[in-house]
Order: C-alpha cells, then sequence, then structure tokens
C-alpha cells in the first residue's frame, strides 16, 4: 500500500517516509502542496498523511481538492499538524478529513490510525441522505430542499448532518455540544438554540413542512412527521 506524505519539514519528511517504510508500507513523499496534490492525482495512492501549513498550497487547499475531483474524493486524508486549536481540529474534519493527530506525536500511534483507516475501505460515510424534499450530499457539503439549494455555513453543515445522519434519534444538548463544537455543555449559555434557531431559518422556515423538531426538556430531533 503507497503512503502520500505531504510535509515540509525536512527532518520530519524524512523521518516520516523511513519509519512509514519499516512499518511495511511503499512511500512518496512531497514538499509542498502543489507537488503532493500532483502525486496523488497521477499515482495509485492509498491514503495520504498531510501537514497544513506548507508551500504553493496550504493542506487546508490540498485537501478541498481532493474532496473536489472524483479520482481523489475517495483517498482518506489524515492531517498531522502542530496546529492544535479546536478550531483546526474541527475546521480540518469538516473539510473531509478522516483524522486529525497533532505534533509532536509517537509514532506506533500515528502508524494505528493509519491502519484503521486503511481497514475501513474508501466508503468513509453515507454519501447522500435524504429526509422527505431534504437532500444532503455529505461528501460535496451541498444541501437542497424541495429541488432549492441552500448555503450553509460550515457549522450549520455539521449540526445538520449531524442530525440527519441520526434522524428520529432526540439529541441532548450536551452531545450537540461534544459532537459539533467538541465543547463541554454549559446549561447557563443558548449556543446550541441559538444555532438550531439560524439553521431553521434555512431549513425549514421558507417551507411549510418542518423537519426539524424540539424535544422540551430534551433536546432537537429532525424526522419527517406526518401533516396533522
Amino acid at each position: 500500500m503507497t503512503i502520500l506524505v505531504i510535509e515540509d519539514e525536512p527532518k520530519t519528511g524524512d523521518y516520516l517516509q523511513r519509519g512509514l517504510a519499516e512499518s511495511g508500507f511503499a512511500v512518496r513523499l512531497a514538499r509542498n502542496g502543489r507537488d503532493g496534490l500532483a502525486i496523488a492525482r497521477e499515482e495509485d495512492v492509498e491514503l495520504v498523511v498531510l501537514d497544513v501549513m506548507l508551500p504553493r498550497m496550504d493542506g487546508w487547499q490540498v485537501l478541498e481538492a481532493l474532496r473536489a475531483d472524483p479520482d481523489t474524493e475517495q483517498i482518506p486524508v489524515l492531517f498531522l499538524t502542530a496546529r492544535d486549536e479546536v478550531a483546526d481540529r474541527v475546521r480540518g474534519l469538516e473539510l473531509g478529513a478522516d483524522d486529525y493527530l497533532v505534533k509532536p506525536f509517537a509514532f506506533v500511534e500515528l502508524v494505528a490510525r493509519i491502519r484503521t483507516l486503511l481497514r475501513r475501505g474508501p466508503v468513509r460515510e453515507e454519501e447522500l441522505i435524504r429526509i422527505a424534499d431534504l437532500e444532503i450530499d455529505v461528501l460535496r457539503r451541498r444541501v437542497r430542499r424541495g429541488g432549492q439549494a441552500v448555503l450553509l455555513t460550515a457549522q450549520e453543515f455539521a449540526l445538520l448532518h449531524l442530525l440527519a445522519r441520526r434522524q428520529g434519534q432526540v439529541l441532548a444538548r450536551a452531545l450537540i455540544a461534544s459532537q459539533v463544537w467538541d465543547m463541554n455543555f454549559d446549561s447557563d449559555t443558548n449556543v446550541i438554540d441559538a444555532a438550531v434557531r439560524r439553521l431553521r431559518r434555512k431549513i425549514d422556515d421558507p417551507f411549510s413542512r418542518k423537519l426539524i423538531h424540539t424535544r422540551r426538556g430534551m433536546g432537537y430531533v429532525c424526522e419527517a412527521q406526518d401533516p396533522a
């Protein structure tokens, strides 16, 4: 199996190339984002280990290009970066990364995560979710309702995706906070309720049939209820 490492720091890149080769992988090393993207498009790559801060094309741009190309959109991508802010991890996962590991790291953990991703196979998640007239294209991060495109922010998409992929289940505010914002829920704030209201304005308000429902004292549920 061929692993593509896109890493501009010479010592780290050489270390990864040598270590992964000793672990039984064929390894290609690119020193900048543009060269890495070209290799991913032109060669038979099984997985990409990707840094964020890269010359010529940063890791965010490389990931977006990979996910926008039908020939590379299914390649698992593991971010390996010194950027350890929650916002960076959320951004990477929302753009379509399969895993996110922060430097400094234990090499045995990196290899374990790589093997886990490779065992999952090419399909990472359900590609299209439909609830009544709502369609969510998960891989391309596109939403349509009643045949009309709905423009969502990355956070709104993450919230809708969580509710939709667990349709019919009542999700507590604490669960939503941990899954979408990677934070502990503070009962004194209304961040979850405000986010749901913003999402409803786009998903439900223009339509007679409502899909996002409140369960008082419990949380929120996404489901297509039969008209009264």
